[in-house]
């Protein structure tokens, strides 16, 4: 089990002071509806930014949940963006209400981390895919297997945050990030992955299993070669 050090990620704090505060201001000055909005502004807030402790999975092949939201693609695909090779993709769409601190998939070393800006379209759209701002992580397990996690900022969502760094070795189910008030993450992943989720299903990051990675990468039989 991975507990939380805190009920609440970090990022959220100045945001929850905030509007705190200002339900505060406007009680002292007698404004008793505007302070309850404030009040109840501050709860939704404090919701928003919760980080729920996860109980991860003990099989050691597993394929770890990045994100909590509903599966919307699971497909194989020519990805020429971030592996450059053929792969299995799965995207999962948070709204507003889901958690939204994002964990690592597959323990393994950052390779690189591309932040590109872009524009805002609605997360489950196919156009957010190439237009939206985006963080892309690239990493590579102890198997030599390469993977790669996608943030991507959704109509709502202004702000992308991750901690990650290139050359930092993270484990899977560990906290590497998240998005605020909704978005999209995009797993891309080896052929040699046997995908076990479905489109339409509804996932929690840190525990939900997509799916296991063989040991090792594929290679190709000697006498093969020609």
């Amino acid at each position: 089990m991975q507990k939380a050090e805190l009920p609440l990620a970090p990022e959220g704090y100045p945001f929850i002071f905030f509007c705190a505060f200002a339900a505060l201001v406007l009680a002292v000055l007698g404004l008793a509806v505007p302070a309850l909005l404030g009040l109840l502004l501050t709860g939704f807030v404090a919701y928003f930014f919760r980080d729920p402790v996860r109980v991860l999975p003990e099989q050691p092949d597993a394929i770890v949940c990045p994100a909590d939201g509903k599966v919307i693609v699971v497909d194989e695909i020519d990805d020429d963006r971030f592996l450059h090779a053929r792969v299995r993709k799965i995207s999962i769409f948070m709204n507003v209400f889901n958690v939204h601190v994002n964990r690592t998939p597959l323990t393994g070393t950052v390779e690189r981390v591309l932040l590109s800006p872009g524009k805002f379209y609605s997360a489950d759209k196919d156009k957010a895919v190439l237009q939206n701002e985006f963080c892309a992580l690239t990493l590579t397990t102890p198997n030599k297997h390469r993977y790669a996690v996608v943030q991507i900022a959704g109509l709502i969502a202004r702000r992308i945050v991750c901690r990650a760094e290139a050359g930092d070795r993270v484990l899977s189910g560990e906290r590497f990030g998240m998005i605020r008030f909704g978005s999209r993450v995009d797993l891309y992943l080896p052929l040699s992955a046997q995908i076990t989720v479905k489109i339409g299903e509804k996932v929690r990051a840190g525990e939900t299993v997509l799916g296991s990675l063989a040991a090792a990468p594929e290679t190709v039989p000697e006498e093969s070669v020609a």
